[in-house]
């Protein structure tokens, strides 16, 4: 690395600032500014108090115990395979290879904290590729990873990249926004977990297209990140932080560092590789000796993201990747694609999946849901054809509960059981559903009618009597439109609170009963009353 590399170039920004800030013209424009951040600094001890105050990270643990456990790394790589089991159903190989590259980089990690003479070794991080199809499961495999280490975890898509020199996400903002995960916490981050997805989309395709579609490049600045390097802190472009950084030295402060260093980040990169597969099938076809080609041998339903687990170093370089940088990836394993049985599994095993998620929606509005086994397999059915892995089941779910959701809540129902037929005919299934439970439909109605009656007297002070013929009314006139009951109301009564104000200054009268004429024609009715209250007065 050469000198000029070595320079920090925010010190000639700074400096700039430095003389620009003691002309005294300019320290009077930004006198407004300065007071401002000195504002929001509010002293070490709100600073302090503001830290404080922040929630835990998910696992409980403060930001020392946090480093106390990357010092102390203890896992087995078994012991992380037995985690993610917990929520990441098959991908048994990726689990292992997984589980083996972050016991080797932490432990390593632990052992350099222990003796600084090993940090100044040569070592080859186990930096990893994981191959497969969307929905599989790779971020999930490494957001629980990190999870459990108790380290900070920033997940990219390497398709916001661009060639060098864009301005926009430059991929040091990847390193950027693990310090922003780990709440600022510069040493913290230096420990984290880096997840870049899509990276086969920055594949330089020269060889095939005839030009490079500036992928080479992104290439060449990830390299470096997952190599070795200092990132600094604020971005060229990012003023204000360095405009910050610099009035903390001009008021005395204890310089903060202002770099991060990538030397223990651990770097996971994926993709799809939708065309690799294909690749490597075409190369094991020229290799095979015998009767008949792989074409005909493997039936025209089978995917070809079965043969990315034997991808070879060549592969991913006639595919468009630069030497050094598939180099920097040691470890490289592929996911395979879910079945039916699998995305059924999910359902009923996996923790935290997105059956869960749906009912805890439900959940939020006092509905409880019970699902059938024949419901699980048909989700898992219709997901599996959607080629999507888990992500298909999001897509079914949400089709199956979509006007569950939106009815229900406006109803007395509390409960309700799905079945085959339900993901199957959700529509159907939900207006057998309203239709059987009609009268706990009529009567959640008249109490949206009495909801209404209370708001009105909270935000207006006056009390709305509705006798039960006005309810019912209401109640038919909702069901007949398909509008909720408070929509009626307040069309028919919008003008209520300015005609009744007149009748109380007038008499004094705060109790109105509403009976089913009011209902029927709502600004006649008024306008009688305001009629009448002209020959009252609060003494009659």
């Amino acid at each position: 690395m050469t000198k000029k590399d070595d320079d920090n170039p925010l010190e000639e920004i700074q400096k700039q600032l430095h003389d620009l800030l003691n002309n005294k013209n300019v320290q009077v424009a930004f006198a407004p500014f300065m007071e401002s951040m000195k504002a929001k600094d509010g002293g070490e001890k709100v600073e302090k108090e503001v830290k404080e105050s922040k929630p835990p990270p998910p696992e409980d643990a403060t930001r020392d115990e946090r480093l106390d456990t990357i010092r102390s790394f203890d896992r087995r790589p078994k012991e992380i395979r037995d985690y993610l089991d917990r929520f990441v159903i098959k991908q048994e190989q990726a689990k292992r290879v997984l589980s083996v590259a972050v016991c080797d980089h932490y432990n390593h990690v632990r052992r350099c904290l222990e003796n600084e003479k090993l940090a100044k070794n040569e070592y080859v991080k186990p930096n990893v590729l994981l191959l497969g199809p969307t929905g599989v499961g790779k971020t999930f495999l490494m957001r629980n990873v990190a999870k459990l280490i108790g380290v900070p975890f920033i997940k990219a898509d390497a398709t916001k990249f661009s060639e060098t020199g864009y301005v926009g996400y430059d991929v040091e903002d990847i390193v950027r926004d693990l310090v922003k995960s780990a709440d600022g916490d510069v040493e913290l981050a230096e420990f984290g977990i880096v997840y870049v997805d899509e990276i086969d989309k920055i594949a330089s395709e020269s060889s095939k297209t005839g030009k490079d579609v500036s992928g080479r490049g992104v290439q060449i600045n990830l390299l470096k990140l997952m190599e070795e390097t200092e990132v600094n802190l604020h971005a060229p472009q990012d003023m204000m932080g360095q405009m910050k950084s610099f009035m903390d030295m001009q008021k005395g402060n204890k310089p903060k560092k202002s770099t991060v260093s990538t030397r223990n980040i651990l770097f996971i990169v994926s993709g799809a590789f939708d065309q690799l597969g294909e690749n490597i099938r075409k190369r094991l076809d020229l290799n095979r000796i015998g009767f008949g080609s792989a074409e005909e041998n493997i039936s025209s339903s089978e995917s070809a993201n079965r043969f990315l687990s034997q991808a070879e170093t060549r592969d991913f370089i006639d595919y468009g990747f630069e030497p050094e940088f598939i180099g920097r990836l040691p470890v490289r394993v592929s996911c395979e694609e879910l079945n039916k049985d699998d995305l059924a599994q999910i359902l009923n095993s996996s923790e935290g999946n997105v059956l869960e998620q749906y009912k805890n929606d439900f959940s939020g509005y006092d509905i409880s849901i019970e699902i059938g086994e024949d419901a699980i397999e048909k989700i898992a059915e219709k997901a599996a054809e959607e080629k999507t892995g888990a992500r298909g089941l999001v897509t079914i779910l949400e089709k199956t509960f979509r006007d569950f959701k939106f009815e229900l809540p406006s109803t007395a129902i509390r409960d309700f059981s799905v079945s085959a037929n339900t993901v199957e005919n959700p529509g159907e299934e939900l207006e057998i559903l309203l239709e059987e439970r009609r009268d706990e439909l009529d009567d959640s109605l008249l109490e949206d009618v009495d909801r209404y009656a209370e708001q009105f007297r909270k935000e207006c002070g006056y009390i709305l009597k509705f006798r039960k013929v006005a309810k019912t009314a209401i109640v038919k006139e909702s069901i007949a439109e398909g509008r909720s009951v408070r929509a009626i109301c307040e069309r028919k009564f919008s003008d209520f609170i300015h005609g009744l104000g007149i009748i109380n200054q007038r008499t004094g009268k705060k109790e109105f009963v509403i009976d089913k004429k009011v209902v029927d024609d709502p600004d006649k009715e008024l306008s009688q009353w305001v009629v009448e209250s002209f020959g009252k007065s609060k003494d009659s």
